[in-house]
């Protein structure tokens, strides 16, 4: 235990004095949020991949995914690679860097007002991020939380308090800055710490065989190339953590931070390369949940003999990795959730600071006062989603989906349709962003799982952008 508390205490004096050398790099807004718009392709690369995946890939949907879906779940990590990633980058990457250089706009909600001419757009927008950004921000707390209260048997509240704390000092003094420094230990640490993962995952089993031989006897289906759930909700799944990287927020900022078009092309092999190792090493090891788990063994990850989804990868941990790596593990989880926790938390205080404070109730703001306003925000922010954890609404999958499905819905459409046309309108943009959001909520509060409503939310806003540009043109 004390070598354990010694790694995560010079871990955290290692985040905190990138933190403060950020700080002295920060003079300006666009320091604080943009890291002066010169950032290189192997940080770009990092901070993307590492905002990416975060604890809510590894204690939440690797955990619910892996025991329902079985290997199946992996067609996920294939589609966040190749189109969430991959895709992302070679089709926007350096559209988005030119429009933020021939708009001068330093955010997505800011985009909207100048592309479509709409203030309304731009506060909807910006509303939106700040809104259905606190969940998300929670479950990504709910998970980690999850993982102290098994690994040092910390009360889940106490755990809870103290990563806020961490996190709205770490992101207050440095920014973006700070975020891409630090981001690229972080993805070292998550690369080895997923090797290590699959290698004890396999030889614990006892091969790669016995797993699949393990998880045959207990449903065929869990083997197969379909998981037991069907088609539909799989293809969800995929799309909804596949297309949405296409217009969420704190992705779309790392190309508007990017230094050049170079860039572009180096770091788009490497963040791609990253997600497959990742994601495939997550979802594989999801699945080993079947073959690992059961109430007998592993009392606190079910209730009344059903598995609690949240807490299956923490028991995972427990069971199979070594009382010697189990640091890694959780330097692994805190890596993945402190660089995705900071882009969120970056973007939620821009769509205040900037979006409507600067935007619609000072429009003279110093430069100096934005940058203070932006911290104060982020602070704030984190207050909320922390409360939120500690409420905990839902499961970490359920809240992720809906919080993506919400952004994907109002920013897809809009987004796609003005950055590769000239003739989408105001009235198409306005029109897939409202109709695109109230799909996905109305689908959730009726029923529909987070992952379904948010991916019909998504098609129905790409769809209704260029039937209403066509009808508002008229």
């Amino acid at each position: 235990m004390f070598i354990k508390i010694a790694v995560i205490a010079a871990y955290a004096i290692m985040i905190i004095v990138v933190g403060i050398l950020g700080l002295r790099k920060t003079k300006s807004f666009s320091d604080f949020f943009l890291g002066g718009g010169n950032i290189g392709p192997w940080m770009t690369a990092f901070t993307y991949g590492t905002a990416y995946f975060s604890a809510v890939l590894f204690i939440g949907f690797a955990g619910k995914i892996g025991w329902g879906f079985g290997y199946s779940g992996l067609w996920i990590a294939l589609g966040n690679a190749l189109v969430g990633v991959l895709g992302v980058w070679w089709i926007l990457g350096w559209r988005i860097k030119q429009m933020s250089l021939e708009y001068n706009v330093h955010t997505m909600a800011e985009y909207f007002e100048k592309r479509y001419d709409s203030r309304f757009l731009k506060l909807f927008s910006s509303s939106a991020i700040f809104i259905f950004f606190i969940p998300y921000t929670a479950a990504v707390f709910m998970g980690l939380s999850y993982l102290f209260r098994s690994t040092f048997g910390i009360d889940y509240t106490v755990a809870l308090i103290a990563m806020g704390l961490f996190t709205a000092l770490y992101l207050v003094l440095g920014g973006y800055k700070s975020m891409t420094m630090i981001d690229v230990v972080f993805g070292v640490i998550m690369i080895f710490g997923v090797l290590i993962l699959l290698v004890t995952t396999i030889s614990k089993a006892g091969g790669l065989a016995n797993i699949t031989a393990g998880l045959e006897a207990i449903n065929p289906k869990l083997t197969e190339a379909l998981g037991p759930p069907g088609l539909w909700p799989l293809f969800s799944l995929v799309f909804l953590t596949s297309v949405a990287p296409f217009a969420m927020p704190q992705l779309v900022q790392k190309f508007y931070a990017i230094k050049d078009k170079r860039s572009i092309r180096v770091g788009m092999i490497a963040s791609t390369l990253f997600a497959l190792l990742i994601g495939g090493i997550g979802y594989f090891t999801g699945a080993t949940t079947r073959f690992f788990l059961n109430p007998e063994n592993s009392p606190g990850a079910f209730a009344n003999g059903k598995p609690v989804f949240d807490a299956l990868m923490p028991e995972l941990f427990a069971n199979i990795i070594p009382e010697s790596l189990s640091i890694v593990m959780l330097l692994l989880i805190l890596s993945a959730s402190m660089s995705t926790l900071a882009a969120l938390v970056l973007i939620s205080s821009s769509s205040f600071a900037k979006d409507i404070y600067a935007g619609f109730i000072n429009k003279n703001v110093s430069d100096r006062k934005l940058t203070m306003l932006m911290r104060i925000s982020s602070v704030f922010f984190v207050l909320l989603s922390v409360i939120l954890a500690y409420l905990k609404p839902s499961t970490i999958v359920s809240i992720l989906g809906l919080s993506w499905g919400a952004i994907g819905s109002v920013f897809l459409g809009p987004f796609l349709w003005g950055l590769f046309t000239k003739w989408a309108n105001k009235v198409g943009a306005i029109a897939s962003a409202i109709i695109g959001l109230a799909t996905c909520v109305t689908l959730y509060n009726i029923g529909w799982s987070s992952p379904e409503a948010g991916t019909i939310g998504m098609i129905v806003s790409l769809a209704a952008c260029p039937v209403f540009s066509l009808l508002g043109k008229k």
